[in-house]
């Protein structure tokens, strides 16, 4: 059984299957509603239902507090329709924002390359060419009781079907153990996306400076792959921090195409690398390492972070006490139940 959703202020209706999540519905016709953690914990996806019934599913007391429920809200995350019914959602029109329908795509793994220690390279040929915007993520599907989990794309738009992930193992976590331990190369796989808000601001024409820690170099690479490729001639900086030169990966590929291209700057920078060896680039973190090739002066540039939660922070920081402020610096953000309840200050509404 289907229902029909109509989604204001667009005034666009589409189709809701008994069962299925606002959120997902609307992401799923190329419709975008702000969401972040997408399991009812931090309140992202709050909209108003002007008109129906929904079933609240499993949206957190305190993230849908009573009384909320009561004034006619809910969370797109987690709500099912049980009659047709009219949203009104907080949608800010974005001119960068391709607002790709999410889709489902299944796969095969062609190979698993060992990048770090421990971070594995995983593509997948898909069995149609999938789009998505450089820097957004997919869910990949697990199998057993595993579930999906979200994972950038490293690769460029331009990839002809085939995708790459990079997949940094978590002490005890099911997802990325099977990735490492598990998975190998003609296993068939099926991942669903494009996700995220994640992508480059094209239209404000300003440098760009990418700072990325870890695995989160996935989403920054791909984003500069796709700008280099465009022959976009504005100045491009990625700064890049590991804790040790075996954990620093596509160093080569990036030292390359800072010679190839004039307007591309790559600084890499480690933070735990041992004294007296022939490392002899900067030694430090993300921050200080942006901090001292910029002078502390970081004005006139959009700002893009992907990285560990403490990593980003700092660099946040850095960059406004050098002079750059919030419309300028954009995060990518996976929220886990733990992150989703910590309080921040309703001062930062997009970082």
């Amino acid at each position: 059984m289907s229902f029909e959703l109509t989604i204001e202020p667009l005034g666009q209706t589409i189709e809701i299957e008994e069962g299925q999540t606002i959120l997902d519905a609307a992401l799923r016709a190329g419709i975008y509603l702000p969401h972040a953690c997408c399991h009812g914990l931090c309140a992202t996806c709050k909209v108003d239902i002007v008109d129906g019934e929904v079933d609240h599913g499993e949206a957190s007391s305190f993230a849908l507090m009573d009384f909320e429920r009561d004034e006619g809200k809910c969370l797109a995350c987690c709500a099912t329709v049980e009659d047709d019914i009219t949203i009104e959602a907080d949608i800010e029109e974005d001119p960068d924002a391709r607002n790709l329908p999410v889709q489902d795509y299944d796969g095969e793994v062609t190979r698993i390359e060992s990048l770090t220690p421990t971070i594995k390279g995983v593509w997948i040929k898909l069995d149609h060419p999938a789009q998505f915007q450089a820097g957004q993520y997919v869910n990949l599907e697990l199998p057993g009781d595993i579930g999906a989990r979200a994972f950038s794309i490293a690769s460029a738009p331009s990839s002809d079907g085939e995708v790459e992930l990079n997949i940094r193992i978590v002490p005890g976590g099911k997802g990325t153990t099977y990735v490492h331990e598990e998975m190998k190369a003609g296993d068939r796989i099926r991942i669903t996306g494009p996700y995220g808000r994640f992508f480059v601001k094209k239209s404000a024409h300003m440098p760009m400076i990418f700072m990325a820690g870890g695995s989160g170099l996935s989403s920054p690479r791909s984003m500069i792959l796709d700008l280099l490729e465009e022959g976009c001639e504005l100045p491009i900086t990625l700064v890049y921090g590991q804790r040790n030169r075996d954990e620093l990966y596509y160093h080569d590929e990036f030292t390359a195409l800072a010679e190839k291209h004039p307007n591309f700057t790559y600084v890499p920078t480690l933070s735990d690398e041992p004294e007296g060896s022939d490392w002899d680039g900067f030694r430090g973190y993300v921050h200080e390492a942006a901090k001292a090739h910029f002078d502390n002066d970081f004005r006139d540039h959009k700002a893009y972070l992907c990285g560990p939660p403490l990593m980003i922070d700092a660099c946040i920081t850095t960059l406004m006490q050098g002079r750059l402020f919030e419309r300028d610096i954009y995060t990518e953000k996976f929220i886990s139940a733990a992150d989703a309840q910590q309080v921040r200050s309703p001062l930062f509404k997009a970082i």
